[in-house]
């Protein structure tokens, strides 16, 4: 018995046209298993899956839903019962990530920040996650049988250094810097970890959380400069590195893992 086989096992990947999604969605589809992608954005998702399908020639099931809203995600579970895709697999993955670099400064900086900005990344990271959670998890725990993997960072469990995003002649107020709700977001990620961990263990639903380091995606050079300082392995993730950790994560190999986090991350947060 393959402990690593996906075979008929349905596995939703919320944030779908994401960057990191494409990593979970190449190790679902490589083991076999019966991929769902959701994303709020049409286009973003779209994208993705022109990537998959040249990649794997393999049926994708696909819908646009915001996760943030308790009845589309009611409905996507009506439709996704209709046609006997209920999930054994749930990969929290949507998120809002502001990278410096694309965002007004003075709207980001602590002593400035717009707190509508935590709002969005809250409903996105954390009420969409328990949002999915709730409602996926529910259905999981009915059947006796599911994995919930949760995607944290690095950053759930170490501040972000801001001097890698310093730039020389800037007086301190104009500095790009990592906003504190990510922070926020990805700290509590490992809360809602911990307790659904607890919550349907009995139902045999396990919880674990997934905490990545950066993946290299064409940063500017300063930027990759300063960052490799600060990882014992002097690099950042390339892309598909994280694959291999997801398969463990998402299967039966990791039958007695739960509640954990798991942090890849080049070694950054035991510095």
């Amino acid at each position: 018995m393959n402990k690593f086989s996906l075979e008929n096992k349905i596995a939703l990947v919320t944030g779908g046209g994401g960057l990191l999604a494409l990593q979970h969605a190449s190790a679902i589809l490589k083991t076999n298993g019966n991929l769902i992608l959701i994303d709020v954005s049409k286009s973003k998702l779209s994208k993705n899956l022109e990537i998959l399908k040249k990649k794997f020639n393999k049926k994708i099931h696909y819908f646009v839903c915001d996760i943030t809203k308790e009845k589309k995600v009611l409905n996507l579970m009506k439709k996704l019962r209709k046609i006997n895709l209920i999930p054994d697999i749930l990969i929290n993955n949507a998120a809002i990530n502001y990278n410096p670099g694309s965002i007004k400064v003075k709207k980001f900086r602590l002593e400035t920040f717009d707190i509508q900005n935590l709002t969005r990344e809250i409903n996105v990271g954390l009420i969409g996650a328990t949002i999915c959670t709730k409602i996926f998890g529910y259905e999981m725990a009915k059947k006796k049988y599911g994995i919930i993997l949760n995607i944290g960072s690095d950053l759930s469990f170490i501040s972000p250094d801001q001097t890698i995003y310093k730039k020389k002649n800037l007086k301190p107020n104009f500095q790009e810097v990592k906003p504190i709700s990510y922070s926020i977001v990805k700290h509590g990620i490992v809360g809602l970890t911990k307790y659904t961990a607890t919550y349907w263990a009995n139902q045999n639903v396990r919880c674990n959380l997934l905490a990545p380091g950066g993946i290299y995606n064409g940063q500017p050079k300063e930027f990759l400069k300063k960052i490799k300082k600060i990882i014992p392995l002097n690099r950042m993730a390339t892309h598909g590195e994280y694959e291999e950790t997801i398969i463990y994560l998402i299967s039966d190999a990791s039958s007695y893992m739960n509640g954990a986090s798991l942090i890849i991350d080049g070694g950054r947060t035991v510095l």
